[in-house]
């Protein structure tokens, strides 16, 4: 009989280097992204390491071990499944026998990595969320899955490349019906672990979503009190687009806690396992046969629809930058109390990776708020990046940290820029938690002032 177990914390989920499994040697998937806490899903899972167990981890603070053991599996006989299909545009997908159906009975909803452990003491993670029936009053984590999937080369495919490593020969569609290539949850690992965990530590009430369930059901953020983006949500359909931006604009609070946000535009397809099973993305409009459409897959800023994302989150993308410092401009900035920042305070390393800018343009919010202004390099060009805070006539406010630095740098080692990205974290979560923001933190636009300063 499979075991459910209440334990308060265990270190057991984390897989040390020398376990990791290769990556048809163990691995799995899920049949959807998401599940509703009783409701079974099934495990696809091929083993050429033998039988296999799996253990059920929440991620969460848990008094610092960061997961909880929720379930325990009986052994599963390992089979080895067959090889991965490609299609001629490159798309690879399964099709595997379940391994195991898990029935979820009193799990808590989370995000949740299912450690699997071979015979042989191989490990790979498969991650799945326990979504949580209302948003009412909480604050949304949301898992970018969708991101997970574009960046997801198992099998030899991804939106960015095929086995030569070459972007002309990379997918134009992604199955879910795959395994996650690295440890199993590579993205998860690092632009979303750390904040999970000290969002469970922050007392504020939380629920759990996926991107795909923010495109699958348009109630799903109904009553939420904020929506958190987290380190690299990346690819957006028009139906999550349109359920955050409602959302907003009934007085939900958004943050975007990374960086490069709402840039690409997808839609998704069903396939034998259901609905929303395949992402679509072939970021050409020559290339796509809906190629005069709304859903038509290209940047968000490019036509033949145009919407740039700094409608919502207030920015555009740079580039990929060098390591930067994050540099205060706005030290009153509510978020930043108990940091002891004063104008010009910066902390290493925060700004970061793809980095996002504000710009005077169509679409940038009339009253954006820079509370960042940080020399960054793109290569050796210098640039800037900015985080910014925005209110609706709802009264939402939005706040964009402009780094994709921003979420991993939580897990780091106790400094200074550690203890200040943790605090102004604790204070938005905690903020956002409390009601429409605007309420007692209207934003004060100064985007036209930094411009006339001369900055650049």
């Amino acid at each position: 009989m499979p075991v459910v177990t209440g334990s308060l914390g265990s270190k057991e989920w984390q897989i040390a280097p020398d376990r990791l499994a290769g990556p048809t040697e163990l691995a799995g998937y899920t049949d959807r992204t998401s599940v509703r806490s009783g409701r079974p899903f099934r495990l696809y899972a091929t083993s050429t390491a033998g039988a296999f167990t799996v253990r059920a981890f929440r991620i969460g603070w848990y008094r610092g071990a960061g997961a909880r053991l929720i379930w325990t599996s009986p052994s599963i006989p390992g089979v080895v499944q067959p090889a991965p299909a490609i299609a001629p545009d490159h798309m690879v997908s399964t099709n595997w026998k379940p391994s195991l159906t898990v029935a979820t009975s009193g799990w808590p909803p989370g995000t949740y990595l299912l450690l699997l452990t071979a015979a042989n003491g191989k490990q790979k993670y498969v991650p799945i969320t326990v979504r949580s029936n209302s948003s009412r009053g909480a604050v949304v984590i949301v898992n970018a899955v969708n991101t997970y999937q574009a960046y997801n080369a198992w099998g030899g495919y991804s939106l960015y490349h095929g086995p030569d490593n070459s972007y002309a020969t990379r997918s134009h569609r992604v199955s879910f019906d795959r395994p996650y290539d690295g440890n199993g949850a590579p993205l998860l690992f690092r632009f979303e672990l750390p904040l999970l965990q000290l969002a469970d530590r922050s007392g504020v009430r939380l629920a759990y979503l996926t991107s795909v369930d923010l495109d699958a059901d348009r109630t799903a953020l109904s009553g939420a009190r904020g929506v958190a983006s987290l380190g690299h949500d990346e690819y957006w359909s028009l139906p999550m687009r349109a359920a955050v931006t409602h959302a907003r604009d009934i007085g939900t609070n958004l943050a975007f806690l990374g960086g490069n946000s709402v840039y690409w535009r997808v839609r998704f397809a069903a396939d034998r396992l259901g609905p929303d099973r395949i992402m679509i993305c072939y970021k050409d409009a020559t290339l796509d046969p809906v190629r005069n459409r709304p859903d038509t897959t290209v940047r968000w800023m490019s036509k033949p629809y145009p919407n740039p994302e700094n409608s919502l989150n207030g920015m555009l993308y740079v580039c990929y930058s060098r390591q930067g410092r994050f540099v205060v401009r706005e030290p009153r900035f509510f978020l930043f109390a108990g940091t002891h920042a004063v104008n010009g305070t910066s902390y290493p390393l925060l700004a970061g990776a793809e980095v996002d800018r504000a710009y005077r343009i169509r679409g940038t919010p009339a009253n954006l708020e820079v509370v960042a202004h940080s020399p960054a390099l793109c290569g050796a060009r210098p640039v800037f990046t900015d985080a910014t805070y925005y209110t609706v006539r709802s009264g939402a406010g939005v706040f964009s940290t402009g780094s994709m630095n921003w979420v991993s740098t939580l897990d780091d080692l106790p400094s200074p820029t550690v203890t200040f990205a943790r605090t102004v974290t604790l204070n938005l979560l905690r903020a956002m938690s409390s009601g429409p923001l605007a309420r007692k933190h209207p934003s004060i636009g100064n985007l036209g002032k930094l411009h006339r300063s001369g900055r650049p």
